[in-house]
């Protein structure tokens, strides 16, 4: 490996360690690592190359795919975690294990949650090299299955609640993206199901903390609010009022919400 891509390596370690890495200049180095590994024959190794660079390329990459994360760039995650599995598989067997591999593996697994391709989380959790009897016991795929899980089962607190045990801050992210699609899928149950609601109990049932976070929310839905009687009215698209079932199962997550308040 040239003297000057392992320079630019090294500057990279040092500018992305710790919580709070430099982000721009991550993205510059990255730019001209990635540059580097073309013209060393490294980002689509073939061939006998020399572990030791091939270890670095690697190391390269997965730096790439949490700073994509965590510039919130998910179309660059995509991109560093294909090239990566070209290490995660075809060099596993050559090459040490990597800290990182299943830390990633978990965030790639989670983005296609957040993008509703469930088909391709299964196919890509059962191509994982681990057993599924011991996939409980890595915190980075479990997180994703129970979230899987706990989405199929429409136990959306529980998806709320995953954000204080995710297995590491980029997880985040994308359970946040999560919560965004839910409220959606709430919001228009709750516009299915009623004319009216009082505004802590669509806080409760939206997952908002405050006042002004549901106000928001509100505006860009078209509700109505009326400050004075704390009360939320529905924007509908006809004018005949239907019975849903979605108003009982409303009505249930009201008083778990409830319940759960009170707890805390």
């Amino acid at each position: 490996m040239a003297t000057s891509l392992r320079s630019l390596y090294e500057e990279l370690n040092r500018s992305f360690a710790g919580p709070k890495s430099d982000l721009k200049k991550c993205g510059t180095l990255l730019s001209q690592l990635k540059i580097g590994l073309i013209e060393a024959g490294l980002l689509i190794p073939q061939g006998n190359a020399n572990p030791e660079d091939l270890i670095v390329a690697r190391d390269i990459l997965e730096v790439g795919a949490i700073w994509s994360i965590r510039s919130r760039d998910e179309a660059s995650f995509d991109r560093y975690f294909s090239q990566l599995l070209t290490f995660y598989t075809d060099y596993a067997s050559a090459l040490p294990p990597s800290k990182r591999e299943y830390p990633i593996r978990g965030l790639n697994l989670t983005r296609l949650l957040t993008q509703n391709r469930i088909a391709d989380f299964h196919t890509t959790l059962e191509s994982l090299p681990i057993p599924a009897d011991a996939i409980g016991d890595n915190p980075y795929i479990a997180h994703p299955v129970n979230l899987e899980r706990w989405l199929m089962e429409g136990s959306y607190h529980k998806v709320w609640n995953a954000r204080t045990g995710a297995p590491a801050e980029e997880y985040k992210y994308f359970i946040e993206s999560l919560i965004g699609t839910i409220r959606n899928e709430i919001a228009s149950c709750e516009e299915a199901a009623y004319t009216t609601l009082p505004m802590k109990d669509a806080a409760l049932l939206l997952f908002f903390d405050t006042p002004s976070e549901l106000l928001t929310f509100a505006q860009k839905r078209g509700w109505q609010i009326d400050l004075t009687g704390q009360t939320i009215t529905f924007a509908r698209k006809d004018e005949e009022k239907k019975e849903f079932p979605t108003e009982r199962l409303i009505q249930s997550s009201l008083l778990y919400a409830r319940e759960l308040e009170q707890i805390v």
